[in-house]
């Protein structure tokens, strides 16, 4: 290997660590839940008008519908051209949209500032970061993409205390001005010193092992030419639907199903959001040894399993309640730390931020749909072991389309 590839192999852990730091500020989108609240107050006491954090959901709807098209757009970039200036616009959009929320004088000025601004830099930083991470890690994809997905996870752990502690000193607009500064100046300098991946760069226990270069691979176009491309990203679809279908509710389903207080069942949100930060690392770096189907394929196992235990459970069955939500959180982290890898081997990586902005939105459609069956179902006069069995449902095709994915080429 030519000399400058050895310091490439030793510098690939810094930039490893800029992007689990940029990931870790992007998160700042799970504090929503709490500034939303206060946001929606301050807003009612400030105008002749009452304002809801219902209102003001639309913003975050929006602002995760947007996600694919920054990561597609940029990923075209990014492959060209290299990650730093995607990064970088990507912290100026999310810093400048949590900033103007805390000058936002309506829910309209939240939903334009958070939902379009936020949205669009997110998915900008996000996809960059997760790409840039695969294409330095061809002999560890998995650990990579587990590694940067679980460092975003955690972000559901630490940020809304942090959000709390910063309202209690600052109030609600002044704490979105300080999210947004530092959120964005951290991803900024993060993303100036993310160097582009040389297409053959080759790590030297790849050497001798891979007969293709990592950087060799296919563009959007052929992957979509491609037979396996369909399975993979309905494959997607079915592994976060169930849970999303049953993650995105699970405050108000410790509180009716199992009878948690309101303080018991935030306790339960936060161990679930654990054990979904903890599967996207375990499962990611597993799937470097044992390969990515069968991790995904037990992963919808568990999820089975999961949605099994809390089609059993009622008032006062909290041991059963969380055995299932954490091993459906589990299943659900597995998908999101191995997929990006996933995408890069089976497409190579010389256009994996393209491609796995695409792939990304079978992740986008279950994180609309999940939530819509669940509300119809419920509107509809069905019970919730019947919603855990639509859940199941998608579990089974999920593990048919493993082994389609298998089979195709």
């Amino acid at each position: 290997m030519p000399s400058k590839y050895d310091q490439l192999e030793r510098k690939r852990w810094l930039i490893l660590i800029l992007i689990c730091l940029l990931n870790l500020c992007a998160g700042s989108i799970y504090a929503w839940s709490v500034l939303s609240t206060a946001a929606a107050q301050a807003l009612t006491a400030s105008t002749d008008q009452t304002v809801t954090a219902a209102d003001l959901a639309i913003a975050f709807g929006v602002a995760n519908s947007v996600g694919p098209l920054p990561m597609i757009l940029g990923g075209a970039f990014n492959d060209r051209f290299g990650p730093r200036w995607v990064i970088v616009s990507g912290g100026i959009l999310l810093g400048a949209g949590l900033f103007f929320c805390g000058l936002a004088d309506s829910a309209r000025d939240i939903i334009l500032s958070y939902g379009i601004l936020f949205g669009l830099g997110l998915g900008l930083a996000y996809g960059a970061g997760i790409s840039t991470a695969i294409k330095y890690f061809p002999d560890r994809r998995g650990f990579a993409g587990g590694l940067v997905t679980a460092v975003y996870g955690f972000s559901s752990v630490i940020v809304p205390p942090v959000a709390q502690l910063l309202m209690r000193h600052f109030g609600i607009m002044n704490t979105f001005m300080i999210l947004g500064v530092v959120s964005g100046v951290v991803i900024v300098i993060c993303g100036l010193f993310c160097d582009r991946c040389p297409d053959d760069f080759v790590p030297s226990r790849m050497q001798g092992v891979s007969a293709t270069t990592p950087g060799e691979g296919k563009t959007w176009k052929e992957m979509l030419a491609s037979p396996i491309f369909y399975p993979m990203i309905v494959l997607l679809l079915c592994g976060c639907i169930s849970g999303l279908m049953i993650l995105s509710q699970a405050a108000s389903i410790a509180e009716k199903e199992i009878g948690l207080s309101a303080v018991a069942a935030s306790a339960a949100v936060s161990t679930i959001a654990f054990f979904n930060m903890t599967g996207r690392l375990i499962a990611g770096t597993l799937s470097d040894w044992l390969g990515r189907l069968g991790v995904l394929a037990a992963a919808l196992a568990c999820s089975c399993l999961g949605l099994l235990l809390l089609t059993t459970c009622s008032h006062g069955d909290t041991v059963l309640f969380y055995l299932g939500f954490i091993l459906i959180g589990i299943a659900f982290g597995a998908f999101m730390g191995i997929y990006p890898g996933f995408t890069a081997d089976r497409f190579g990586s010389k256009h994996a931020a393209t491609n796995y902005g695409i792939m990304f939105c079978g992740l986008s459609i279950a994180g609309m749909l999940g939530p819509v069956i669940m509300r119809s179902m419920q509107q509809s006069g069905f019970d919730f072991a019947a919603c855990c069995w639509v859940g199941i449902g998608f579990c089974l095709l999920g593990l048919v389309l493993t082994i389609i994915c298998k089979k195709a080429v």
